[in-house]
């Protein structure tokens, strides 16, 4: 098996115009352009790594700056250098002693770390001629133990305790592996219910998922009031009452709004509210969980292992919302994944934007296979925006993700798309300016 050097690195500002459809607007992020800092390893084979972080528009610069500084721990190396220890360059990306000052583990440093890092594991999967679900899956316990770093959370799960679970779902992998190449893993869809839609778009976006097949449904929430319960009525009213309707505010409210708020929507039967307050807020969540009533959702802001550890420990949510670029890549997404588990929370990634659906995919479904055992309350956040801008994108069918099949991580996009979308000098902003 060839063991590439990695020669060159490319990263680029890529920027998508969705703003202009209102397409993932919401009460705090209105005008959103699905953005990503695009990291492309070029090495000295056939094999090519590609890696990305997600944004939503202003500011993809600096993470496309963070990147190419970062890139300077993975160019020349070879591949087998990074992951040999795999644990040991996640730490190398977070742990600069100046560059970490900007973080540290959080921000525009982490966000850039996950590009990196998520490359590496395309390239790694490339090489083993897999995709990446399908390498984690081939793992021995031992070995994806040594993929997570325990620093800051051996507090929550210890190695010891990670190991004993990982052991405990080795009996019937297979089975499970199985039963998603034969159905899937089950999603739900956001993209009914997006802030900046009429009542009239809403209504026939119901209409049309139901027809598909879709049983879980997100509404994003936090307008003024009578706005809210009209279109919660009018989506509970179009799904029915066998559906799952899933509320969102985006961090919309204060504590105590976000009680009264939770509560007076409560009537329409949320499955969870996601992100009610601050994402920092972890008592704040524990709180409004006690109060209103309603099972608590977030994670797509948290901004590492820490906040998501600090969160469990809390009992502040009900759901844990991971995702694959908020987080440094593969690796940390590995650890929260191992302590959800332990506390017994199931895990409905964040998914959306451009590339997340690509990611988290491969993430659902090994948590599946190797640490929860369990589709029990699991969903993965679908929204069908952007994928045919990827060589290998995700997959639905009857409302489920079917299993990657090709090598790799599933970020490689079109050239002609890194061509056109690239910012600010691409053809489709060059059409708008």
């Amino acid at each position: 098996m060839i063991d590439p050097t990695i020669t060159r690195v490319e990263v680029l500002d890529l920027r998508f115009p969705t703003s202009r459809e209102s397409i993932g607007s919401d009460a705090v992020n209105k005008n959103p352009d699905y953005s990503a800092a695009y990291c492309i390893l070029r090495t000295d084979s056939e094999l090519t790594g590609y890696g990305l972080t997600f944004t939503l528009g202003r500011g993809n610069e600096l993470c496309v700056g963070a990147a190419r500084y970062l890139a300077g721990f993975v160019q020349n190396r070879r591949l087998s250098a990074l992951t040999d220890d795999l644990r040991a360059f996640s730490r190398q990306l977070t742990d600069d002693s100046q560059f970490r000052w900007l973080g540290p583990e959080k921000g525009v440093t982490h966000l850039a770390a996950a590009a990196l890092i998520n490359a590496v594991w395309d390239l790694y999967a490339r090489q083993q001629n897999k995709p990446l679900w399908r390498l984690l899956a081939d793992m021995t316990s031992d070995q994806i133990l040594r993929l997570v770093d325990f620093r800051y959370i051996d507090d929550a799960i210890t190695e010891q305790e990670a190991l004993a679970l990982l052991n405990a779902q080795r009996k019937g992998r297979e089975e499970r592996i199985a039963d998603l190449e034969r159905s899937g893993y089950p999603a739900y869809t956001t993209s009914v219910g997006w802030f900046g839609f009429s009542d009239e778009k809403v209504r026939s976006l119901c209409h049309e998922a139901l027809a598909q097949g879709w049983q879980h449904f997100k509404l994003k929430v936090g307008s003024e009031p009578a706005d809210d319960l009209r279109r919660a009525a009018l989506v509970r009213d179009e799904i029915g009452g066998s559906s799952k309707l899933m509320m969102d505010a985006n961090q919309r409210w204060g504590v105590n709004e976000a009680i009264d708020r939770t509560r007076e929507l409560a009537a329409f039967h949320p499955w969870w509210m996601e992100e009610p307050t601050s994402p920092d807020d972890i008592l704040g969540h524990a709180r409004i969980r006690r109060e209103s009533g309603v099972r608590i959702a977030t994670g797509e802001h948290c901004q590492n292992r820490v906040m998501f550890k600090q969160l469990l420990q809390a009992n502040a949510i009900d759901v844990c919302q991971i995702d694959s670029c908020r987080l440094a890549g593969v690796n940390e997404n590995l650890a929260v994944l191992l302590m959800a588990a332990k506390f017994g929370v199931p895990v409905c990634p964040h998914a959306g934007g451009v590339g997340l659906c690509e990611y988290v995919q491969h993430l659902s479904a090994f948590d599946y296979i190797a640490v929860s055992g369990s589709l029990e309350n699991r969903v993965t956040e679908y929204v069908d925006h952007l994928h045919e801008h990827f060589v290998d994108p995700v997959r639905i069918r009857n409302a489920h993700y079917l299993l990657p099949t090709q090598p790799g991580y599933s970020a490689e996009m079109y050239p002609q798309t890194l061509k056109d979308y690239s910012f600010p000098d691409g053809k489709v902003w060059r059409d708008l300016a």
